[in-house]
């Protein structure tokens, strides 16, 4: 009688477990769930959280929503001027609508990237389409990818329950014709920007250099100016100053002036001078002071 008791116990006990295990599931914080009965969804958008279910005839589907990258092949687009280049890109993308997610792709990430990557192709080889191969190889070219990332992000949305975040281009390649051309006219381009450039440096050269020599001519006038004026002034007051010496002692004036003609007048070994020996030049070698009349 206890056997059976125990049996009994251990086979209730068996049958909450696994009732509670067919019952309860857990949705992960990175994950959202809908929940099924028989293939037909019941409830959708289910939380991340512990949630009850009936065992056997419901079960759940859970979805990763964390942002996915899907890194396409290189593909060949045509530009504006019908010239090749090619292009190798990648995509961003999350689900938001587990239910139509599940509705178009079955929860078949495989299938949503075989889904994904024709419309990526078809956006970009438009978008390129109305472009020219400057403005694809400019450094400005991750802003010509918001135009198409909106469009196929709508697209999408209504289409598979999933959002394109980003369309980015990692690598644009030119076949070696349109290599050619495009370094050909990048060369020439900057030729012509260094010689537009060189002749505006001359030009501003040729412009300091003329201010400058206009400066110098305005200080050199004014240096000259302010010498004429010192040296007027200094001869004026030398002048005076010779007036008031001659006139304190006019003998003693007379006598530096006649050693000053002296020196000057002697200073060579081969001078020689035809005077008369009574010339008043020689007063002071005769006698020491002058005679009187």
């Amino acid at each position: 009688m206890i056997n059976n008791r125990s049996l009994l116990i251990v086979g209730g006990l068996a049958a909450a477990a696994w009732l509670a295990s067919s019952s309860l599931y857990v949705v992960d914080e990175t994950e959202r769930a809908i929940k099924l009965r028989f293939g037909e969804i019941v409830e959708e958008g289910i939380e991340p959280g512990l949630h009850f279910k009936v065992p056997i005839t419901q079960t759940v589907r859970k979805f990763e929503t964390r942002v996915r990258t899907l890194d396409t092949d290189p593909s060949r687009y045509l530009t504006l001027e019908q010239k090749a280049v090619i292009v190798d890109s990648y995509v961003q993308w999350q689900v938001v609508n587990p239910t139509q997610y599940y509705q178009a792709t079955s929860g078949d990430e495989m299938q949503a990237v075989r889904l994904i990557q024709p419309r990526v192709d078809e956006s970009l080889r438009n978008e390129f389409g109305r472009l020219n191969l400057s403005q694809i190889i400019s450094e400005q070219r991750d802003e010509l990818m918001t135009g198409p990332t909106q469009e196929l992000d709508e697209l999408m949305r209504d289409e598979l329950g999933v959002a394109i975040l980003d369309i980015r281009v990692k690598r644009i390649d030119l076949p070696e014709d349109v290599s050619s051309a495009v370094y050909e006219r990048m060369r020439s381009e900057r030729e012509r920007q260094a010689r537009e450039w060189r002749a505006q440096g001359q030009e501003e050269a040729e412009r300091i250099r003329a201010n400058a020599d206009r400066r110098r001519e305005v200080l050199l006038a004014q240096a000259r100016a302010r010498a004429e004026t010192l040296r007027g002034e200094g001869d004026a007051e030398a002048a005076e100053i010779f007036s008031q010496a001659y006139g304190k002692d006019e003998e003693f004036f007379s006598f530096w002036r006649s050693l000053g003609a002296y020196r000057n007048s002697f200073q060579g070994d081969g001078d020689m001078m035809v005077l008369d020996p009574s010339s008043d030049f020689f007063q002071y070698l005769k006698s020491p002071t002058p005679t009187q009349e």
